[in-house]
């Protein structure tokens, strides 16, 4: 470990992804903690065509586009920080080698619960290109469904209409650790991506236990996919929905895409994990002081930062996550607060979100005091606009000697996993 002056952190994915320089006390000893995908090199053009000209079993797209009318590419939202601008040419141009031509193209966001997607919004993801010369429509979990019936473990499947009219889907997405349903990607595009909002709280309660009062199911979790029944239960509803072929991406440390996984939407995830487990492998360093734990990239959803301050923080340490965006934390239909008591219907109240720290302050000049909720309890929650601020309380918790774990992104990355779990 070296003492550092200075700390550089990204922040504002999606608004400039600017880097903060903070200033650290020189007795305190850091460490910033990387992933083992830190710095990997940007996928070349060469790279995403060799994934898409071997897809993993499936045809390629342009066998998949032979004798089909209607293609529709499903993309997921800002939430998750990979550029499917990057992905999206050659979807295309393997597209049109197939026959098909652009005006049987069209875009359907994938956001699930989350909020609605805005012109500028795809435009980030899409490029402003794509936005100009194809349709790209909103997902509305609420109405325009298709009822495809229930899966073996009782889901009702019902799924956005634009999706189910067309004879060719092909999905756009990234693979990162997630909460309950292992790693993101593969049929997550589909389920929670277009599914109507029955259908995501019922995989989401009924079959995984997430929720107001309920018990996760054994299996489930982050990083868990062997035994994840949340998991089957979405890839049972991608295959009854017909997705044809599934493309997914890691991304580094600025969010450059890296590697991409395609095929049949259960292989190709499979891969793009065991891939991913590595890829964002963290180390974590234990029994630390403070941990700074960084929400960047998926700053609107920092609470998946806080992983790495339940792995690191000592007894009695202080725990500082940074969350850095405009937008603040996403608007969530079913997990989400609309009242003082009351939220969506699988909402719980605030908790602790790392019990053994003596306290947690988020750093953040986009203060809002709805948003603390979503960090912890609001009185147990110290929320600072500066880093000034931050550091002069830091100092009162620590005038001396301080051990300091830095995680960078740590939204994406995970801690070391067992292969097979």
């Amino acid at each position: 470990m070296s003492k550092e002056s200075t700390i550089a952190l990204p922040m504002q994915a999606w608004f400039g992804d600017a880097t903060a320089r903070l200033r650290m006390p020189p007795q305190w000893t850091v460490k910033i903690c990387n992933m083992v995908g830190h710095n990997a090199a940007p996928a070349s053009d060469q790279k995403i065509k060799a994934a898409l000209a071997k897809p993993i079993g499936a045809k390629t797209i342009r066998q998949l586009a032979e004798g089909k009318k209607e293609t529709v590419i499903i993309f997921d939202d800002l939430t998750r920080p990979d550029p499917v601008s990057r992905i999206v040419p050659f979807v295309l141009d393997e597209l049109h080698k197939g026959g098909i031509s652009d005006d049987h193209i069209r875009f359907v966001s994938a956001p699930g619960a989350h909020k609605t997607m805005v012109r500028e919004d795809h435009v980030k993801k899409l490029g402003e290109q794509i936005v100009e010369e194809y349709p790209v429509y909103n997902h509305n979990p609420y109405d325009f469904l298709v009822d495809l019936g229930k899966t073996s473990r009782g889901t009702p499947v019902r799924i956005n209409r634009e999706v189910m009219e067309c004879d060719l889907k092909i999905g756009i997405g990234l693979i990162v650790m997630h909460a309950f349903a292992g790693f993101g990607g593969g049929a997550k595009i589909i389920l929670p991506g277009v599914a109507s909002m029955q259908t995501i709280e019922h995989n989401h309660l009924d079959v995984g236990g997430y929720g107001a009062g309920a018990t996760p199911k054994p299996g489930t979790g982050p990083g868990r996919i062997k035994e994840n029944i949340i998991r089957f239960d979405m890839e049972e509803t991608a295959k009854m929905a017909g997705l044809d072929l599934k493309i997914d991406t890691l991304v580094n440390n600025k969010r450059e895409v890296t590697d991409v996984f395609a095929g049949d939407v259960v292989a190709e995830h499979r891969a793009g994990v065991k891939a991913a487990k590595k890829h964002y492998q963290t180390e974590p360093l234990t029994n630390a002081d403070i941990v700074i734990t960084n929400g960047y990239p998926q700053e609107d959803e920092a609470g998946k930062a806080f992983w790495a301050a339940n792995a690191s923080v000592k007894e009695g340490g202080t725990v500082v996550i940074v969350a850095q965006t405009p937008e603040g934390e996403t608007h969530h239909y079913v997990y989400g607060q609309f009242g003082t008591k009351y939220g969506g219907h699988l909402w719980s109240p605030p908790r602790l979100r790392v019990p053994k720290a003596k306290r947690v302050m988020v750093f953040s000049e986009f203060k809002s005091k709805k948003d603390i909720s979503g960090f912890g309890k609001p009185e147990e929650t110290l929320w600072l606009k500066t880093w000034k601020e931050v550091l002069e309380e830091l100092k009162s918790d620590y005038p001396g000697r301080a051990t300091v774990a830095v995680y960078p992104y740590a939204s994406i990355q995970n801690p070391p996993l067992p292969e097979d779990y």
